[in-house]
C-alpha cells in the first residue's frame, strides 16, 4: 500500500501552494490561485451536503478541459464521493448509460454537453450542476406517481421514490444559499488550516472511468485512491513536476493519463495548470507552447508525429538538404539547428516531453534520438490509473517504453521461443480493483495471482525496460505461421508521401491497406484522384520493400476522412473491418 494518502496529498498540497498561481483557462485572464480552488472545493462541499450526498455516492463529470472541470473532481474526491469523469466526446446514448450504470445521483456538465443530453433517460441522476458557475440547472427524478396495477408493483415503484426529508430544494442548491452558509462556518476568514478533507483509506474506491477502446466497449475501471497516489508519488518523487512549473493541459481530463499527470501530479505539486478547452489542433497547441513556455509537456504520438511530418520532414526531404546530411561534421551542425527549431516551437524551456497512451512513430522516434531531442516515451492503461512504465529522458532507451515502476512488476506469458514476444502482464499498487459491475470482464483480465492481462504484446529486458510490439487482438498470424503486427507496418505506411493514416487489415489471407490520403498535401500539389492512386501504388511497392514478404500489402483502398480515434488517439479499428470485404 502507498504511504501517502490520496485524498491527503490534495489537502497537504493546497496549504503548502497557498498564494501559487493554480489553475487558469487559456486564453481568459483569470488565474486561480490555490486558496481560490480550496475556497471554491469548500462551497462545493457545502452544495454536496445541501444534496445530501453521502461518502461513496457517485458524481457525474463530463465537459471540456477547464478550471471549473478539475474543481469539482476535487471536491467530489476530496468530500469522499466517487468521481465518475465522462468523455465528452461520449455521444449521448452512451452518456446516458454511464451515468445510470454507476448509479451517479449528481451531474456536472458544460452547457453545450447539457444540449444533447436527455432529462427522462437519467434515471439515477437528482440534481444537475452548469460547468460554466456551478448553478443548478434542474433537479430530476424527485418526486415519482405511484402508477401501478396491483400491490406489488406499487410497493416496487415506491422504494424507488425518495423519502421526503432527502428531496432536494431547487432555493437550497441557488449560489446565494452556499455563499450565506459559507460566510456562516468560515465567520473568522477561510485559511490555511480551513483545508479539511475526508477520511478515506487508500484501499477504497475514488474514481470509476468508462475507457473508450479499440474494441468498441466501454467498462467502468474502479480505481482505488492507492492506484493514483501511486502514480502521483511517483511523479513527485522523481520531480516530473515541480512548484511552479508551467503546464499546458491538452489531453482529455476525463482520460486517465491527461487526469493523473497534466492534472492530478501537476496539482498536488502546485503546478500552474493552462487547461486548453478548444480541440488541441497542432497550430493551436503551438501557439499555447510559444505564449505558456511550459516546463514538461505531456504528449500523445500522433501530436509530435504530425508536427515531425508537417515541419520536419519536409525540410529533409529536400535535395539540398539531403547533400547537406551526407557531409560528416556538417551534418551535425545542420541537425542541431533542426534541433533548436524544434525545441522553441514547444516553447523552449521544456525539461522534457512524455510521450504516452501509443507507440511513437518508428521513424519519428530515431530522427529524435539523433538529433538528441528531450523526449521519452512511457506506457500504461486506464486500468492501472494510468503508469506502469517510464524513465526519463536521460536513462531512456530508443524503441522502449521505459523502465517498470519499483511499485510495479510486470513479466511475458507465453513468450514465443525465438523472438520471446509475449502478452505483457502486470500487477501491483497501480492496478484497478476491478470493471464495475461486470465480475465477468474482470475474470477475464485479473487472475487469482493479481496479474492484469493487459492484451499488449512485446518484451522485456534485463533491466525491466517493456518494449512493445502490438495489441494481441490486431497481431495477424500469416499462413506460413509468422506473426504480423500491423501497427508496425502502418507506421512505415504512414510516413510516406500523400498518406495521413492507415490501417492494415487482413482478409482472405492477405493483408490490405486503408488510407486516409494528405489531402492538405494533395490540394497544395493539385493531384488528382487518378494520380493519386498511382502515387499510392507506388507507395504500396516501396512499402513491400521495407517488409518481409509476409508482412507485404497487396492493395491500397482509399478513405476520404479521418479515421474515428479514441481519446488517446487510437484508431477504433473494429469500425473499419467491413471496409476490406469487398476488396479482391
Amino acid at each position: 500500500m502507498i504511504q501517502e494518502n490520496f485524498i491527503r496529498l490534495f489537502e497537504d498540497g493546497f496549504r503548502k501552494n497557498w498564494e501559487l498561481p493554480g489553475f487558469s483557462n487559456y486564453g481568459e485572464d483569470l488565474t486561480l490561485t490555490y486558496a481560490d480552488i480550496a475556497k471554491m472545493i469548500a462551497e462545493l462541499h457545502i452544495l454536496f451536503d445541501q444534496c445530501h450526498l453521502k461518502q461513496n455516492d457517485k458524481v457525474a463529470l463530463i465537459g471540456r478541459n477547464n478550471a471549473n472541470w478539475a474543481v469539482a473532481y476535487l471536491a467530489t474526491v476530496s468530500y469522499g464521493a466517487i468521481i465518475v469523469p465522462i468523455l465528452q466526446d461520449f455521444n449521448p446514448n452512451d452518456v446516458h448509460h454511464i451515468t445510470n450504470h454507476s448509479e451517479s445521483k449528481l451531474l456536472f456538465v458544460g452547457d453545450n454537453t447539457w444540449e444533447n443530453l436527455e432529462e427522462e433517460k437519467l434515471t439515477t441522476v437528482k440534481a444537475v450542476f452548469s460547468l460554466t458557475n456551478f448553478e443548478c440547472i434542474t433537479l430530476l427524478n424527485q418526486e415519482m406517481k405511484v402508477v401501478a396495477e396491483d400491490k406489488e408493483d406499487k410497493e416496487k415503484i415506491e422504494e424507488k421514490v425518495e423519502p421526503k426529508e432527502q428531496q432536494l430544494d431547487l432555493s437550497l442548491l441557488h449560489l446565494d444559499n452556499i455563499n450565506r452558509i459559507f460566510s456562516e462556518k468560515y465567520a473568522y476568514g477561510f485559511h490555511r488550516d480551513s483545508v479539511r478533507y475526508a477520511d478515506k483509506p487508500n484501499s477504497e474506491i475514488v474514481s470509476i472511468n468508462y475507457t473508450s477502446g479499440t474494441t468498441g466497449f466501454s467498462k467502468g475501471v474502479m480505481t482505488t485512491g492507492n492506484a493514483l497516489a501511486g502514480n502521483i508519488t511517483f511523479g513527485l518523487s522523481t520531480k516530473l513536476v515541480a512548484p511552479l512549473y508551467r503546464i499546458v493541459s491538452f489531453l482529455p481530463l476525463a482520460h486517465a493519463y491527461g487526469c493523473a499527470f497534466d492534472f492530478l501530479t501537476s496539482a498536488c505539486a502546485g503546478c500552474h495548470i493552462h487547461f486548453i478547452g478548444k480541440t488541441p489542433s497542432a497550430k493551436i497547441l503551438l501557439k499555447a507552447f510559444s505564449e505558456i513556455k511550459p516546463n514538461v509537456i505531456f504528449c500523445v504520438p500522433l501530436i509530435i508525429e504530425k508536427i515531425y511530418k508537417k515541419q520536419i520532414q519536409p525540410m529533409l526531404a529536400k535535395p539540398s538538404m539531403r547533400w547537406v546530411l551526407s557531409i560528416p561534421f556538417l551534418d551535425q551542425q545542420v541537425l542541431s539547428q533542426i534541433r533548436k527549431k524544434l525545441v522553441d516551437a514547444f516553447g523552449g524551456e521544456f525539461s522534457e516531453i512524455c510521450v504516452g497512451g501509443a507507440p511513437l512513430n518508428a521513424e519519428v522516434e530515431e530522427f529524435f534520438a539523433k538529433i538528441k531531442f528531450p523526449f521519452t516515451v512511457g506506457y500504461g492503461m486506464t486500468e492501472c490509473a494510468p503508469l506502469i512504465s517510464y524513465s526519463n529522458t536521460k536513462d531512456f532507451i530508443p524503441k522502449s517504453a521505459g523502465k517498470v515502476l519499483d511499485t510495479m512488476e510486470a513479466k511475458i506469458l507465453n513468450p514465443d521461443p525465438t523472438s520471446g514476444v509475449g502478452e505483457i502482464c502486470v500487477r501491483g499498487e497501480n492496478v484497478m480493483v476491478g470493471y464495475y459491475k461486470n465480475p465477468e470482464a474482470t475474470e477475464q483480465v485479473l487472475d487469482k495471482e493479481g496479474w492484469l492481462h493487459t492484451g499488449d504484446l512485446g518484451t522485456i529486458d534485463f533491466d525491466k525496460n517493456i518494449f512493445i510490439r502490438g495489441r494481441n487482438k490486431t497481431m495477424i498470424l500469416s499462413a506460413s505461421g509468422q506473426n504480423i503486427f500491423p501497427e508496425e507496418i502502418e507506421a512505415k505506411l504512414n510516413n510516406m508521401p500523400y498518406v495521413m493514416e492507415s490501417l492494415v487489415i487482413e482478409n482472405n489471407g492477405k493483408l490490405f491497406a486503408l488510407v486516409c490520403p494528405d489531402y492538405e498535401a494533395v490540394d497544395a500539389e493539385r493531384v488528382d484522384q487518378n494520380q493519386l492512386e498511382i502515387l499510392m501504388e507506388e507507395n504500396r511497392k516501396l512499402l513491400n520493400s521495407m517488409v518481409s514478404s509476409y508482412e507485404g500489402v497487396s492493395k491500397i483502398k482509399l478513405y476520404p476522412y479521418e479515421f474515428e480515434k479514441t481519446p488517446k488517439k487510437s484508431i477504433k479499428r473494429y469500425l473499419y473491418s467491413a471496409s476490406f470485404q469487398s476488396v479482391k
